[in-house]
């Protein structure tokens, strides 16, 4: 049967692989938007909370993709991608040739050049990370860091523009996965340096509180790095971006840069400090965790 939504034009089919942190609000928003939403999640649970929300539950990739324009893939790295996408009962062995493949997984430049590869002459392929942690996911207020031949770029902006609140496309396909990596190099040297100086502020006596009213209020300030703060100074861990997601990342920067020829001494530094919170049962707490290999 052909599903209609409530303006009674044919909703586009949509298959989101991946319902965690990121892919369920993802979801949630492209159902708010008037997308028909297909959902596959290698933990059953988590994909069946979005059926309240109207979204269908299929029981593998490759059913969730059958008959979709489009699938986004929001998955934990590269690996769980290609197995989605090419292992048994994967999605590209129902997917239409017609269909585009939208991988929104940070990923890395390899992977995402394997990835690439494994999409050219079967379907459309658009590289579009995101950024942004759950609680833009949540209100639909991503930046979508999309590159992909310029003809996919109306059929998937509709996608976009339900999701983010900016899409930025870049030149070069790829080019959304290596800029991805620049960002969250930048998140992870804020996130280290506000938890080392909150544990420097404590450690000479002063108040993590006026550190962080006075950043507030500096051009030295960033928005980011003082809601971290704030939730250092409170123990607040609730996760918006995993620390074990953001150490990958950090890594994905540092094989990037080992690419280049280049080194990145500072996040080599912070990501065996990320390692220790990590170890100490941080791993899927918020990226404010790192403070605790701080003090």
């Amino acid at each position: 049967m052909t599903e209609r939504n409530e303006t009674g034009s044919v909703k586009a089919k949509v298959a989101v692989l991946g319902a965690g942190v990121m892919g369920a609000p993802i979801a949630r928003n492209l159902l708010r938007a008037g997308f028909a939403v297909r959902v596959w999640n290698r933990t059953r649970q988590k994909a069946e909370a979005l059926a309240q929300e109207g979204a269908q539950v299929a029981d593998s990739p490759a059913e969730a993709a059958s008959g979709a324009e489009f699938l986004i893939t929001m998955l934990t790295d590269g690996a769980a991608v290609h197995s989605a996408m090419n292992g048994v009962d994967g999605a590209l062995a129902t997917l239409a040739p017609d269909a585009v493949w939208v991988q929104m997984s940070t990923v890395g430049v390899g992977a995402t050049q394997h990835l690439a590869q494994l999409a050219e002459g079967r379907v459309g392929f658009v590289d579009a990370p995101v950024s942004g942690s759950s609680q833009p996911a949540e209100r639909g207020e991503l930046l979508v860091l999309a590159s992909g031949h310029p003809v996919l770029r109306p059929r998937v902006q509709p996608l976009f523009d339900a999701v983010g609140q900016r899409t930025l496309w870049l030149e070069h396909l790829g080019d959304g996965s290596r800029f991805k990596l620049v960002l969250n190099n930048w998140l992870a040297v804020l996130v280290e340096g506000m938890a080392e100086t909150v544990s420097l502020t404590e450690a000479l006596g002063l108040t993590p509180e006026l550190l962080l009213d006075t950043l507030a209020e500096s051009p030295l300030g960033s928005a980011y790095a003082t809601a971290k703060g704030h939730a250092m100074v409170d123990h607040d861990f609730t996760p918006g971006f995993p620390l074990h997601h953001a150490g990958k990342d950090a890594a994905l920067a540092l094989e990037a840069a080992d690419r280049q020829g280049m080194e990145l001494p500072l996040t080599a530094t912070l990501l065996k400090r990320w390692d220790e919170a990590i170890a100490g049962g941080h791993a899927d707490d918020d990226v404010a965790a790192a403070v605790t290999a701080a003090r």
